[in-house]
């Protein structure tokens, strides 16, 4: 019955991970400013059409 337990711990401790990483990269996606992301688009636009 320890086994279980441990293997149910690890994977509370995996969703909070995820969660945890998650939640980053919203706020940094957040962060940006509507220019900034006209500026990215428009640059991986130009880079996909001259590859």
């Amino acid at each position: 019955m320890k086994a279980w337990k441990v293997v149910g711990l690890a994977g509370l401790v995996g969703v909070a991970a995820t969660g945890v990483v998650i939640a980053r990269g919203e706020r940094k996606r957040k962060s940006y400013t509507p220019e900034e992301v006209r500026g990215r688009i428009k640059t991986r636009v130009k880079e996909a059409a001259s590859a």
